[in-house]
């Protein structure tokens, strides 16, 4: 993505711009992005980290000067971006930021990296009491269960002894000293307007009583669940985790979702391989390729929550990804078994996840229109590199229609992402009684008739044409009238 100044002080947001030669390549889309730790800045290397701290997020910047962003999309309307990526991992390790593109680290690297990285944040959540701040955040949107008051009381008896335990080991120079300020604190450096939308961002609410009864209305005009008692208690499992935990927490509610909702696209696509490679089934290579073009739609998903704040915490982070990786090794068992159950989960998730994104839409209609889109939304569904996107809807490909959606404010990109869920509901009954088959050859015949557009159809070949051919081959070809 190319940034330039505009004439009214914004800074303009357009295609991706071509490095020089001698300089490295590297994404310029964060540098115009505003964070709590690298203030918006047209050109310029970013601010430096603060020492002490090290961890991603939330932190303290160098003051530099304010500057307007907006974002230019293809078809010349320009919108006005959220003015901050409030996200743990802002700045770089996600898309459309610094480091966007370049290759990793070697697994050592990583994980030791990744390993300093979380231990610091682990510190901090045990040491400056992050349990105690969920549970006033949660209980400020509504009246807490009492499994929920169970389990933060549980949880604070866990943290006063790790917190002692740090010190301890502190005192005794096993850590070193912990000395980055708290997160509360530390969102004192972020602008005015960065805080009053982080404030409108924690203000929204969910209540999951309407959820469960919008979820119900669902089945009940469908004739209820048709799965097995096995894929039931994978997907109620999972229901009763964003419940409970979750509880009037949405945006890390979401975040939790989509990290889980992922795998399963990695579990298809994996599987699809793995068939391919040992030559047992050849027929899912276009599948395939949906399959990526959906994960890559939940990546999305995912890093606009993150941006909205979903991954702050180190709980939060703990239990996701965790329960990402569990959930991969259940499906691909699923999978091995029968393909037909694991897109029977899946279809379920995503029609949990559709009836959750659709009651917090309605829910906060007024508040989510007054807060912008954040950058990755907008480069998602606003770039007009939309093939990815055109590729994992099937239904919207086989009818020849292109789905183009508006992207405004958050109100936009909360009714795109119910939409999107909606759309891999279609796509998993598809694959379950087999019509994902057609519509990838309706797919085929669209393309191959819009190919057929642009070949011009010419004479039948003559003798003579075939004269002519041989002599260019062999480099003699003469004016016809001195053969």
């Amino acid at each position: 993505m190319r940034c330039c100044a505009s004439p009214a002080g914004t800074t303009r947001l357009t295609g991706r711009a071509r490095p020089s030669v001698a300089t490295p390549r590297r994404s310029l889309r964060a540098v115009a992005v505003a964070t709590p730790d690298r203030q918006a800045a047209p050109t310029g290397p970013s601010p430096s980290r603060p020492s002490g701290g090290g961890s991603r997020g939330l932190q303290p910047a160098a003051p530099s000067p304010p500057s307007r962003l907006a974002f230019l999309d293809e078809d010349g309307q320009m919108i006005k971006p959220m003015p901050a990526d409030y996200g743990f991992r802002s700045g770089s390790g996600r898309l459309y930021q610094q480091d966007y593109g370049t290759i990793p680290k070697n697994v050592l690297e990583l994980s030791v990296e990744n390993f300093k990285r979380e231990l610091r944040a682990l510190r901090r959540s045990v040491r400056y009491d992050e349990l105690s701040e969920i549970a006033s955040e949660a209980a400020a949107r509504g009246e807490p269960s009492l499994l929920c008051r169970v389990g933060v009381a549980a949880g604070q008896a866990v943290r006063s002894a790790f917190a002692k335990l740090d010190v301890w080991l502190e005192q005794q120079n096993v850590l070193n000293e912990l000395t980055q300020a708290p997160r509360t604190q530390m969102e004192g450096t972020l602008s005015p307007e960065q805080k009053e939308v982080l404030a409108k961002v924690r203000a929204l609410k969910l209540d999951d009583a309407q959820v469960s009864a919008r979820e119900r209305r669902r089945l009940a005009a469908n004739g209820g669940h048709k799965a097995n008692w096995g894929i039931q208690a994978a997907y109620y499992s999972l229901c009763w985790v964003l419940d409970v935990v979750y509880a009037n927490r949405p945006i890390e509610r979401f975040w939790f979702l989509e990290t889980v909702a992922r795998m399963p696209y990695f579990v298809y696509i994996s599987m699809l391989h793995l068939y391919e490679s040992l030559g047992w089934w050849r027929a899912g290579a276009e599948l395939r390729k949906v399959h990526f073009a959906e994960e890559w739609n939940e990546l999305h998903h995912l890093q606009i929550m993150e941006a909205l704040g979903g991954d702050l915490r180190w709980g939060d982070r703990f239990l996701a990804e965790h329960a990402a990786v569990f959930y991969y090794w259940v499906l691909v068992a699923i999978y091995l078994i029968s393909p037909s159950a694991s897109y029977q989960f899946m279809e379920m998730v995503e029609e949990h996840a559709a009836d959750t994104y659709a009651e917090f839409a309605e829910q906060n209609r007024e508040a989510l229109q007054s807060i912008p889109p954040p950058l990755v939304a907008l480069n998602y569904y606003k770039s007009g590199d939309l093939y990815l996107f055109d590729e994992f809807q099937t239904s919207w490909k086989a009818s020849g229609e292109l789905r183009r959606p508006p992207c405004n404010n958050l109100y936009d990109v909360f009714i795109n992402i119910r939409d999107d869920e909606l759309e891999h509901v279609k796509t998993m009954a598809a694959c379950q009684d087999g019509s994902v088959a057609l519509d990838l050859q309706n797919m085929q015949g669209i393309a191959q008739a819009k190919e057929e557009q642009n070949i011009a159809w010419l004479a039948p070949w003559s003798s003579e044409d075939d004269s002519d051919r041989e002599a260019d081959v062999a480099g003699k070809r003469l004016p016809r009238s001195k053969q």
